[in-house]
């Protein structure tokens, strides 16, 4: 099999793994999907996400779809780079290989500029036309014309907030806290049409290749808040050179006043959802990011 045959007929892929007909390497793959390196007769590679038989339970209904349609939709825009989908079948995904290389500050300056464009791209409305997924859970895609906040909070928050209050993750202090900032969450401004985003841009899905350019992978793609992308990115440690990703995204396309008030509230969004998948481990970061919010309510619409 080679990548023209495999783009011919990728349903036959299937078939060729489980008579071991292709040259399979496990890699990383995430917290969720097992992953390998597919070899092709041609010299190829191929990327492969698998749901896994350990995981207990069968394939979520539309879940490699939804990643598809997330992956061409960002390729679409024309600007940072996505990987090029090359099988999607209801229990396995194989995309174009990356071969990594090393953050360089080139690298992440192209890529504030080009994650720019992507949002400037825009969507015909907040949420997507395909089924959501975050991880392994559901996400609401439904789409609306917003205003942006009204569907933050409906669609984004309070799903996950209903989810860690009855998986026993928040407590009543931090479940107060979350709805407290969806109460008041027309306070914070920051109202704008929607872009066209990643949806999951923690750190872990940069995959910085050795062509000197920062790849975008495991979207949970849709019409979103561009600072709900940047706020993300800044999670967990952040990537190699964030102030070298902002600087330059903002030169590309300013942000608006008050954006760095807004962060903690647009990471909230990611926190709830590792609090619903991943339990009380994550808490402490869900009460501190609502107390940040709250605070920065009232500095959201000073000036830069």
């Amino acid at each position: 099999m080679d990548l023209a045959y495999l783009r011919a007929h990728p349903e036959h892929l299937p078939t060729f793994l489980t008579h071991q007909r292709i040259r399979e390497t496990p890699v990383s793959g995430g917290d969720i999907c097992a992953a390998s390196r597919l070899t092709l007769d041609d010299g190829h590679s191929v990327f492969a996400k698998t749901w896994p038989e350990t995981a207990g339970r069968p394939v979520p209904e539309g879940f490699f779809a939804t990643e598809a349609a997330g992956l061409r939709w960002l390729r679409e825009a024309g600007t940072v780079a996505v990987p090029e989908v090359v099988v999607a079948l209801p229990g396995l995904l194989a995309l174009d290989w990356v071969d990594s290389g090393e953050p360089t500050p080139e690298a992440a300056e192209r890529f504030g500029r080009e994650l720019a464009g992507l949002h400037r791209a825009g969507a015909p409305a907040f949420g997507a036309e395909w089924t959501g997924f975050i991880g392994a859970l559901p996400q609401d895609n439904t789409p609306e014309q917003g205003p942006w906040w009204e569907w933050f909070a409906r669609r984004r928050l309070q799903p996950y907030l209903r989810m860690s209050v009855e998986n026993g993750a928040l407590t009543a202090a931090e479940t107060d806290l979350v709805q407290e900032v969806v109460e008041r969450i027309a306070e914070f401004g920051g109202d704008e049409p929607p872009a066209r985003i990643h949806g999951d841009l923690w750190p872990g899905n940069l995959l910085w290749g050795v062509d000197e350019r920062v790849w975008l992978v495991d979207p949970a793609a849709h019409g979103g808040h561009r600072e709900t992308d940047l706020a993300q990115l800044a999670l967990f440690g952040g990537p190699p050179h964030l102030d070298r990703i902002l600087a330059a995204y903002d030169e590309a396309w300013p942000l608006a006043d008050g954006w760095r008030a807004r962060v903690p509230l647009h990471q909230l969004h990611l926190l709830l959802v590792h609090t619903a998948l991943f339990g009380g481990a994550y808490r402490d970061a869900v009460g501190s990011a609502a107390r940040a919010a709250l605070r920065g309510a009232g500095r959201a619409t000073v000036d830069r």
